[in-house]
Parts: structure tokens; sequence; C-alpha cells
């Protein structure tokens, strides 16, 4: 990137997210920032088709059962 680091990136990110200003954050518990955190992230990535497609990428690596009917579907294909 460059050659300083931006050390309260995250708070803008949440600042932008809810319009709440940097004393507001200091009254959330860390639930609620962190919370607050993922959805702001989350919101920002799906702004872009890019970004979409990471969080869609995302969501998939997450998976941990087949889904059986995409499967079941593939193999007829193959066979049939």
């Amino acid at each position: 990137m460059g050659h300083y680091e931006v050390n309260t990136l995250e708070e803008k990110l949440v600042c932008d997210y809810t319009g709440y200003n940097f004393d507001r954050l200091e009254e959330l518990t860390v639930f609620e920032y962190w919370l607050l955190l993922r959805d702001a992230v989350i919101y920002n990535y799906n702004q872009t088709k890019e970004g979409r497609e990471y969080l869609e990428n995302c969501w998939r690596l997450e998976q941990t059962e087949p889904d059986r009917k995409i499967l079941r579907e593939k193999t007829r294909r193959k066979e049939g």
C-alpha cells in the first residue's frame, strides 16, 4: 500500500456504517462492536460485483456438508 498504516480502519468502517462517532463506539460492548464491524464489512463487500463474488466464495468455503441435490444432478448428467 503505502508507507503509513491506518490504525483505526475498523473503527472508521463502523462509524461510516452506523453514523456513530468515535466516542459512541467507546460505549459499545465488545460484542456489539464486533457485530457492527462484521455487518459493515459485509455491507461494503455487497456494494460491488467483485465483493459479492468474494462473499459467495467465502460462504461456499464455510460449508461442511455436501449439497447432495447438486451432486445427484451432476452425476445424472454424466451418466445419461
